[in-house]
């Protein structure tokens, strides 16, 4: 099948092929998409320039954790959907022509393909961080990096819980925090003060999706730094705050266990209703080398999304 592969662990994007590798096919508790869009997440980045402490890949790596597609075949022990169901989910190799899935939920018709491949992850993370923090309805957070591929939606899922959000981004992004909901402030120098002027009454928890806040900053924010979150800064945690990790490949078990089904369930009713809207940019497959550099940039407005 036709697929982007990469062969060393910290290569350029412009290491990157674009060839002809086997189809995967889906095992117990899985199932197999055609895939028509496929997002990358942080996770997939980190795993190409080999930031995850893990062996060299196997050759050829296929990268990708996010996708949308259309069933075409059903694992074992599998009963929710069926050959011909459209999809969007967690997986493994999804920047390809055909992916395995372990997590997923069904896609509302209304849903652009590509938005659909934008979420899962993203609302994962977003969903498990909050969990972890127990932000509660009524309660502010404020969440450092919030234009991004995950703290836009990260700012929604807040929202949808009934949160107060105060979210960070750059110049360019001020007003595209305003259009999802969140009170905006300008990150960089000067940011604990900004956020406390917009947050008079104070903050109940900190979500840091950036991990550029030195995590003293944070804490000062908060009551407490177990009220801080962080899904990019391991300082956080060695200081007393929590940090999570992304989301690895799970089995049906495990899967259950951690509560990705939910997540994906979760991830397409805030899609059929509105609640969770996702700007994204998309590039044909060809141009993967393009879109990596793109979504490690730093200024993408949402998430970067290839379309095999």
């Amino acid at each position: 099948m036709r697929a982007l592969t990469y062969t060393t662990s910290g290569a350029p994007a412009e290491g990157f092929h674009l060839g002809q590798t086997p189809e995967p096919h889906a095992g117990p508790g899985q199932v197999r998409i055609r895939v028509h869009a496929a997002g990358i997440s942080p996770l997939d980045r980190k795993t190409v320039a080999g930031e995850r402490g893990e062996a060299e890949p196997p050759t050829p790596a296929v990268p990708g954790i996010d996708a949308a597609g259309t069933v075409d075949e059903v694992g074992e022990g599998v009963s929710d959907v069926s050959v011909g169901d459209e999809v969007f989910g967690l997986g493994s190799g999804t920047h390809a022509a055909h992916a395995v899935l372990f997590a997923w939920a069904h896609k509302a018709p209304q849903i652009d393909w590509s938005v659909a491949a934008a979420a899962p992850l993203a609302v994962e993370t977003s969903q498990r961080a909050l969990g972890l923090i127990e932000a509660q309805a009524g309660q502010n957070v404020f969440v450092d990096g919030g234009s991004g591929g995950v703290g836009a939606v990260a700012v929604q899922v807040a929202l949808d819980r009934g949160l107060g959000v105060v979210a960070s981004a750059g110049q360019d992004n001020q007003d595209y925090l305003r259009e999802i909901g969140a009170v905006p402030v300008l990150h960089g120098e000067g940011l604990l003060e900004r956020v406390r002027a917009v947050a008079p009454g104070g903050l109940d928890a900190v979500l840091d999706i950036a991990g550029k806040t030195p995590a003293e900053d944070l804490a000062a924010l908060v009551s407490h730094l177990a009220r801080v979150v962080s899904i990019a800064n391991p300082e956080v945690a060695e200081r007393g705050g929590i940090f999570t990790g992304p989301t690895p490949s799970a089995g049906p078990d495990e899967r259950e266990e951690r509560g990705l089904g939910q997540a994906m369930a979760h991830a397409a009713d805030l899609l059929r209703r509105n609640a969770l809207v996702i700007k994204v940019q998309t590039f044909p497959l060809e141009r993967a080398a393009e879109a990596y550099a793109r979504s490690t940039s730093g200024q993408v407005r949402g998430k970067v999304v290839l379309l095999p």
